[in-house]
């Protein structure tokens, strides 16, 4: 193991790590635009210049590996001078608008010129080539902030395998987007918001419902409601300045109940839901493939996340048979909300405002797709992340600290902790099989605290087998059978389970795939910059939530058979199909 010197602290640090994560294990604070960690370290912003003893130049840390003897200093007037130098020249370039900017606040360029007392503009020169996009339901470029960090084009490449942005023409002309200066629109693009969540400026933001929903809940002849998704209570405090995986569900509701919303609902109870329609069409499935021998599309794919639905259209079309036709828990609640909630409140659909807060910036796309029109109306009218979310909560004049805890409205507002666990990898997994196992043989899932633990965690792909070694009668064909499940999170991932399949080396029964790293509480829409350790606190947030419910098995909540016993009928019914169900096309690959 390495010894090495910095700024006098000796450390030892593991063979092979970078010079960049040596200093900083050794308490220096080095500055980095590029860099991104676990993914992308390429020295091209060359903030993160350090000084190397009998080195003839200052040296990128973050490329240079750390080796024995090796003597580094972070802080000497050549390297602060230095730093200083590359980022006036990065801001002579930028065409930033800062005071309007919506990255003011969080802007990781604006926080290094503060941290190297930059005040004033020592070069002017010509800005970068400003190209609009506001071209997709999800996203909107702005090339005049971009800084040229490469952050989006590693992450759309390499994390999602959707390869979407590349750097455009050459030199100073060099613009970062879709080839041959195409929109989003008309490229492949899964619409996840990777790209914006890893970008430090605001190049790249979530396309805005912002306005749109303030429009809503000022208009008195709209009764408007909203849905929150599981991970937001996970994360959204972070904007306020709590620790990453703080939970704040109790302020949340409350905070939505101040900006003027009707009704305060729970995603989480469509959720539940969508447990009972996507558990019951694995086990229809196979039914028919084992005990009918018909022709079955298996492994069967889960549906929830809309990146994956849109990756899929374009990247293996001939697989779309093997996704669940289950709508994801947003469009589940938006075509109840105007239907069944609107029965019962005696409102008309068309007066009614269905809003999602959600972590994912695709979601937004999902809700404009023709096909998400069951109720006869667009089934969820606007979609605001958690970025959006905690603006409108500012913009209100509202302390979200002092904030008492509410509580979520009914009758769509009651979940189990089964539904809390769709924000993490392998969450969808494990709540179905909580009720799938429960379900054909009368048990609860034989894992302690009923964690699936070889799905648990950030290891890309997962995966486990249980083996149903009793059943009741009804499901008497599966008894011995092991049932096979894989799990993967990010696109990259995801496909390369798709290519063991592909190849037959992969033979599963049901397969989940979370679009973003670590899953919905890795999304686009979420606070910046998530890292592995926010992911992970996100992550020990989710499962608390889930461990300290009485009902943590999806079929146990009583609005979901309430709802069946009044309304759908069954899953998988007639109703069910009409209002939950759906199907998806190909897209082009351009």
């Amino acid at each position: 193991m390495p010894i090495l010197t910095i700024d006098d602290t000796r450390i030892e640090v593991p063979e092979g790590t970078s010079l960049l994560d040596a200093c900083r294990q050794a308490g220096a604070r080095i500055p980095t635009l590029c860099y991104l960690e676990g993914v992308q370290a390429i020295g091209a912003c060359r903030l993160c210049l350090v000084e190397v003893e009998g080195a003839r130049t200052l040296v990128a840390s973050c490329v240079h590996p750390a080796t024995d003897g090796m003597v580094v200093h972070t802080s000497t007037p050549r390297v602060r001078r230095s730093r200083r130098s590359v980022l006036e020249l990065i801001l002579s370039e930028h065409d930033g608008d800062c005071q309007s900017c919506v990255r003011n606040g969080d802007c990781e360029l604006r926080t290094l010129a503060q941290e190297l007392g930059i005040d004033s503009l020592t070069y002017e020169g010509d800005k970068t080539r400003r190209i609009l996009d506001a071209s997709t339901p999800a996203l909107m470029r702005d090339s005049g902030k971009c800084v040229m960090c490469r952050r989006c084009v590693t992450v759309c490449g390499e994390v999602q395998g959707v390869a979407g942005l590349f750097p455009q023409y050459r030199g100073f002309s060099t613009v970062i987007g879709p080839a041959f200066a195409h929109d989003l629109a008309e490229v492949v693009c899964v619409q996840c918001g990777q790209c914006a969540a890893v970008c430090p400026v605001g190049a790249i933001i979530e396309n805005s419902a912002i306005d749109q929903v303030w429009a809503a809940l000022d208009d008195p002849d709209k009764h408007v409601v909203v849905q929150t998704a599981p991970a937001i209570r996970a994360a959204l405090g972070e904007e306020f300045g709590y620790e990453p995986g703080t939970l704040v569900t109790g302020k949340m509701v409350s905070a939505l109940r101040r900006l003027g919303f009707d009704a305060v609902f729970d995603t989480n109870f469509a959720a539940d839901l969508t447990i009972m329609e996507e558990g019951t069409e694995l086990l229809s499935r196979l039914r028919r493939a084992l005990v009918e021998k018909e022709p079955v599309a298996l492994p069967m794919f889960t549906s929830c996340s809309p990146g994956w639905i849109k990756y899929m259209e374009h990247y293996n079309p001939d697989l779309l048979p093997n996704l669940s036709t289950c709508k994801s828990p947003q469009q589940m609640f938006g075509a109840l909300a105007k239907t069944y909630y609107a029965e019962k409140k005696g409102i008309d659909p068309k007066d009614m405002v269905v809003v999602s807060v959600m972590p994912c910036t695709a979601k937004k796309f999902e809700s404009t797709r023709p096909e998400m029109s069951a109720s006869g109306y667009q089934d969820v009218d606007y979609v605001l992340t958690t970025r959006e979310l905690a603006r409108m909560i500012k913009q209100a004049g509202i302390n979200f600290d002092r904030l008492p805890d509410g509580k979520m409205d009914r009758p769509l507002g009651l979940s189990t902790g089964a539904a809390d666990i769709f924000a993490v990898t392998g969450g969808v997994m494990e709540a179905a099989l909580r009720t799938a196992y429960e379900i054909v043989t009368g048990h609860p899932l034989p894992f302690p605290n009923l964690h699936v633990q070889p799905i648990v965690g950030l290891e890309g792909v997962k995966e486990a087998a249980i083996t149903i070694e009793y059943t009741l009668p009804e499901w008497d064909f599966l008894r011995g059978a092991t049932l096979r499940v894989a799990v993967a999170h990010g696109l990259a991932n995801a496909q390369k389970i798709v290519d063991r399949i592909r190849s037959g080396q992969g033979e599963y029964h049901f397969v989940e795939v979370m679009t973003c790293p670590g899953g919905c509480i890795g999304g686009g829409g979420q606070p910046r910059l998530t890292s592995d350790a926010v992911r992970q606190a996100r992550i020990q947030a989710i499962y608390a939530e889930d461990e300290h419910k009485e009902l943590r098995e999806s079929h146990e909540n009583p609005d979901i058979r309430k709802l069946y016993e009044e309304y759908l009928g069954r899953p998988l019914g007639e109703l069910s199909h009409k209002l939950l169900h759906t199907k998806y096309v190909e897209r082009e690959r351009v």
